[in-house]
């Protein structure tokens, strides 16, 4: 419940919970709000185990805290249901970019088919004609000064 305070933190609630209660009935008061706790845990309890009984036998393994958002997909995402994990595993982003810059270069690359295809296929558009080599001197067309942009209505 109290996971971030600090032990100078707790000294301060201390000394000042003896300055507003006292010494004589500051035993007393923690009897009371931890009895308040115990009660309004136990409340809880109940209320969680009378939910579940309402919702049924295929609700058994139903969780409330599944019910904050950053948990249920915290939990979602560490299942392996989707497949994430063997996704995940076979990504390989030096590898898939080592594919494209030898299909850049001409080089052939001996890795599998099936990581490179997709890299390749890409790569192979951008390569020229002349050798296997990119034209990096190539320049855009000049236009016409009176040459407008293509106008879209939509966009604006």
């Amino acid at each position: 419940m109290f996971n971030d305070i600090g032990p100078l933190e707790l000294v301060t609630l201390v000394v000042l919970a003896v300055l507003v209660f006292g010494p004589d009935k500051l035993p007393k008061v923690i009897q009371d709000v931890s009895r308040t706790i115990r009660k309004i845990r136990d409340f809880s309890d109940s209320a969680k185990q009378d939910i579940r009984e309402e919702l049924g036998p295929e609700f058994k393994d139903f969780e409330f805290e599944d019910l904050n958002p950053k948990t249920f997909i915290r939990k979602q995402l560490d299942s392996d249901e989707l497949g994430l994990k063997e996704i995940r595993s076979g990504f390989d982003l030096k590898k898939e970019m080592a594919d494209v810059t030898d299909a850049v270069n001409g080089r052939d690359s001996t890795s599998s088919a099936a990581g490179s295809a997709a890299s390749s296929a890409s790569a192979a558009s951008a390569v020229s004609s002349r050798g296997g080599r990119i034209d990096m001197t190539k320049k855009p067309e000049p236009s016409a000064a009176d040459d407008r942009p293509p106008f879209d209505a939509d966009a604006t």
